[in-house]
């Protein structure tokens, strides 16, 4: 069995222990590491044949914006979920916009880490529900567009702003082909058109593109 290998920065060590007993109770998946902060995981990530890297976004000396950073620049094949609470907004986006897969609340259920990790390993953004409406809710971005608006605007077609919005709800190209009904193939030219017109670089900013205009399911 192919296993994944995990590492978990957290500067709280009961927290990052304690995920790593709990991560270690899944057959596929290999905890090679803990670190204190992004500057120490970023060292491990040298040494060690990592996955995914499970970061706290708040930690001393270096915190997970930065942390995203640094090992995204080193290591950019290497997947970073980060963990956070309803507070940290502009620490989400930040971390987003450096290369982060997604972002789970710390409270989490362990099965819902585990599908976080697969899930992001397949190339989907991973988005907790909770936090992605809390974000919405309490960001002052611009006027909502509706989809004549953004059409105008951006020049996406209604097929291309419906699968913006499946993206923003972390589904796969896979899940969306089966739910408006098209093929893997087409979903897959149509999101390379949808980077090209938005001059975007991968799923995570088309995500962050749908959260702040409000395009969203």
């Amino acid at each position: 069995m192919d296993k994944t290998n995990i590492i978990i920065i957290d500067d709280e060590k009961l927290i990052r222990e304690g995920l790593k007993i709990i991560l270690s109770t899944y057959e596929d998946i290999e905890v090679v590491g803990v670190a204190g902060d992004g500057i120490q995981g970023l060292e491990i990530c040298k040494h060690q044949d990592v996955n995914v890297v499970l970061m706290d976004i708040r930690m001393p000396n270096c915190d997970g914006v930065l942390g995203t950073r640094i090992i995204k620049e080193k290591f950019p094949h290497i997947k970073i979920l980060i963990l956070t609470t309803f507070n940290d907004k502009e620490y989400i986006h930040e971390a987003l916009k450096f290369g982060a897969s997604g972002y789970l609340l710390k409270d989490s259920s362990n099965d819902l880490i585990y599908e976080g990790i697969k899930a992001c390993l397949k190339g989907n953004v991973v988005v907790h529900p909770d936090v992605a409406n809390n974000i919405i809710l309490n960001t002052n971005y611009d006027k909502a567009l509706n989809d004549n608006d953004i059409n105008l605007k951006y020049n996406l077609t209604k097929r291309e702003i419906n699968i913006i919005r499946e993206i923003a709800s972390g589904l796969s190209n896979k899940e969306i082909a089966d739910r408006i009904y098209l093929s893997e193939g087409t979903i897959k030219n149509n999101i390379s058109n949808i980077l090209s017109k938005l001059d975007l670089r991968d799923r995570t900013q088309i995500a962050i593109f749908a959260f702040k205009n409000n395009i969203i399911n």
